[in-house]
């Protein structure tokens, strides 16, 4: 694979390999909130409104399996902590870090073309 040069629907394209690991809705936001540190998956479902018990779950499996986050368990203690792999914190605090602070720089862009499309699309609900 060249590295200067990614066919756009190349399968080993590295840039179609990086999306995957993002592509689902909660798999950035869990990586984020474990920046702070090692949370146990009930302080983690408090720390990450909105998402349900059954899909942390399947996220906290997913980014384990991609080597993402560690699963810690502790000799004769039931409780199970999740952390940051050494590779989970590479892509946490570099690329997505960058891609959070470049949506809060270009938040108002974005929504004002959601709401120009929404209203172009006749949409009444979008007009505030």
């Amino acid at each position: 694979m060249n590295d200067d040069h990614c066919e756009p629907f190349a399968a080993d394209c590295a840039v179609r390999l990086a999306a995957e690991l993002i592509a689902h809705t909660w798999d950035p936001v869990v990586l984020m909130a474990l920046r702070a540190g090692r949370r146990r998956r009930i302080d983690l479902l408090g720390a990450v409104a909105g998402v349900s018990d059954k899909v942390l779950t399947q996220t906290l499996r997913r980014l384990h399996t991609n080597g993402l986050i560690e699963r810690i368990t502790q000799p004769g203690d039931r409780s199970v902590a999740y952390e940051l792999s050494e590779l989970g914190a590479t892509l946490a605090d570099g690329p997505l870090a960058a891609l959070g602070q470049w949506a809060i720089d270009h938040a108002e862009q974005i929504l004002a073309a959601q709401d120009h499309h929404s209203i172009a699309a006749g949409n009444p609900a979008a007009v505030g």
